[in-house]
C-alpha cells in the first residue's frame, strides 16, 4: 500500500440535505490534519468542499486547491488556502489532482463528485494507477452508486472484481484504515474485457 502523504477528496459544492454530510466533512478534515496529510481538492470555498478545507486549515494542516479559471470567475475558489492552482479546464483539474495525490476519498456530492469518482475508478480498472480509493457512504448516500456498480457486473459489462477497485466505509473514521488495507487492482478487471 502506498504511503499516504497527500489525499485527494472529492465532495459536494453544496452541504446537502442531511447535517451528517457536513459533520463527516468536518471530521475527515480533523483526521487529515491530525495525521499530517496534505489535502488536495477542488478549491471550492463553498459546500462540503469549503467545510473540509476550512477544517484542515483550522487544525494546522496543508491544503492545495485546484480549480478551472471559469469557476474562479464565479468567486467560488477559496483564496485562503495554502496553495491555489488555477488551470484552464476541468480535465486539467482532474489530472492535476490525480498527479498530486497518493489516494482518494469520496464524500457525498453531486454530478461533479460522481464524475470524478467514476473517472478515477475507471483509470484504476485500466491499470493506469493502483492508488487506493475509499467511498465514505455517509448515511447510505452512496447506496445508488453501489447498486449501479453491481448492476454493471450483473449485466455482464465488468468482472466482479471491479468491486475491489474501491472500498466503501460507513464512517469517516474508517477511511484511513481502509486506504491502508486497499488491495492492489487485479489484472483481470482489465483483461476480462479483451
Amino acid at each position: 500500500m502506498t504511503d499516504i502523504r497527500s489525499l485527494c477528496v472529492f465532495c459536494g459544492s453544496r452541504k446537502g440535505a442531511d447535517p451528517a454530510y457536513e459533520a463527516a466533512a468536518r471530521r475527515l478534515g480533523e483526521v487529515i490534519a491530525a495525521q499530517g496529510i496534505h489535502l488536495v481538492y477542488g478549491a471550492g470555498g463553498i459546500g462540503l468542499m469549503g467545510v473540509l478545507a476550512e477544517t484542515v486549515l483550522a487544525n494546522g494542516g496543508r491544503v492545495t486547491g485546484i480549480i478551472p479559471e471559469f469557476l474562479m470567475k464565479y468567486e467560488v475558489g477559496d483564496p485562503g488556502l495554502t496553495e491555489l492552482i488555477v488551470v484552464e479546464s476541468m480535465h486539467q483539474r482532474k489530472a492535476r489532482m490525480f498527479e498530486m495525490s497518493d489516494g482518494f476519498v469520496v464524500l457525498p456530492g453531486g454530478l461533479g463528485t460522481l464524475d470524478e469518482t467514476f473517472e478515477i475508478v475507471t483509470w484504476k480498472q485500466l491499470r493506469q494507477h493502483s492508488k487506493p480509493i475509499v467511498v465514505a457512504d455517509v448515511g447510505g448516500y452512496w447506496a445508488g452508486f453501489k447498486d449501479l456498480v453491481a448492476s454493471i457486473v450483473a449485466g455482464g459489462f465488468a468482472h466482479p472484481k471491479i468491486h475491489e477497485l474501491f472500498t466503501v466505509v460507513d464512517d469517516v473514521d474508517k477511511v484511513l484504515p481502509a486506504l491502508a488495507a486497499a488491495p492492489e487492482p487485479d489484472e483481470i478487471v482489465l483483461t476480462s474485457h479483451l
